[in-house]
C-alpha cells in the first residue's frame, strides 16, 4: 500500500490572499509597518510564530502576532484561497485507487485545513487530515508528519511521500524516514527544495502519477 502526505499551502491551494491579509492585520495592531510581498510570502510555510520571531520580535510578542493573525483569518481569511489547478482531479485518481491512502500533513492548525479542505468539497479524498494544534506544541512539519504518520495506521515508509512547496515539507519528510518531492507550482523554488533535499520536482499535479508511479 502507498501512502502519499500533502502539504497544505502552496500545494493543495494558493492560501496567499488570506495569509497575506491576516499577516498585515496582525502588523497593523501590533504597531508595526506593513510587510513586503517579499517577505509576507516567507510566512508561507513555515510556523507563524517563527515568521513572527523572524522579523525581531520577542516571543510574546510573537505569540500576540499569531492571536491576531488568527483573529483575522476566523473572520473570513481562512477561505481567501483558490485550489490549485489540476489537484482536484489528481486527489480524485488517487482516493480512487485501492493501493493509495492519501493524508494532509499541514502545519496550519488542524481545524483551518479541515474547513478549508471541506468548503471546496475535498475532504472526503483524505484518509486523514493532520495539522498543527492550537496550543503550538506541534507546528515543526516534523512533527506534524510523525502525528500524521502515528495516526495513519500501518504505512510502509518505503512506500510513502511527502509532498510540498518548502524546504520544512522536505526536512520534514526525511526526519520521518519519508521520500520528499517538492512541488515547483507553490512558494519555493527549485534550489529551496533541492537543497533541502528533495528526491524529485514536479512542475503541475498530474506528473505526480507518474513520479509515484501509480499512472
Amino acid at each position: 500500500m502507498k501512502s502519499v502526505f500533502f502539504d497544505l499551502d502552496g500545494t493543495i491551494v494558493d492560501s496567499s490572499e488570506g495569509i497575506y491579509a491576516s499577516v498585515q492585520y496582525a502588523m497593523t495592531k501590533l504597531g508595526r509597518p506593513s510587510l513586503a510581498e517579499k517577505v509576507l510570502r516567507s510566512f508561507i510555510g513555515p510556523p507563524l510564530k517563527d515568521s513572527f520571531i523572524k522579523l525581531g520580535m520577542t516571543e510574546a510578542e510573537a505569540k500576540q502576532g499569531v492571536a491576531f493573525y488568527r483573529e483575522n483569518y476566523r473572520q473570513g481569511a481562512v477561505l481567501q484561497v483558490q485550489v490549485y489547478d489540476g489537484m482536484s482531479e489528481l486527489l480524485q485518481q488517487l482516493a480512487a485507487n485501492p493501493q493509495v491512502k492519501v493524508f494532509l500533513a499541514t502545519s496550519k492548525p488542524e481545524e483551518f485545513a479541515k474547513q478549508i479542505l471541506s468548503h471546496f468539497q475535498l475532504a472526503a479524498y483524505f484518509d486523514g487530515i493532520y495539522g498543527a494544534d492550537m496550543e503550538g506544541h506541534r507546528v515543526a512539519k516534523a512533527d506534524v508528519l510523525a502525528y500524521a504518520l502515528a495516526n495513519a495506521g500501518s504505512v510502509d515508509r518505503k512506500q510513502a511521500w511527502m509532498i510540498g512547496d518548502r524546504q520544512h515539507d522536505m526536512v520534514g519528510a526525511l526526519d520521518n524516514q519519508v521520500t520528499p518531492v517538492g512541488v515547483l507550482w507553490g512558494f519555493g523554488d527549485q534550489e529551496e527544495l533541492l537543497s533541502a533535499g528533495a528526491s524529485g520536482l514536479v512542475e503541475q499535479p498530474s506528473e505526480l502519477l507518474q513520479l509515484l508511479g501509480i499512472a
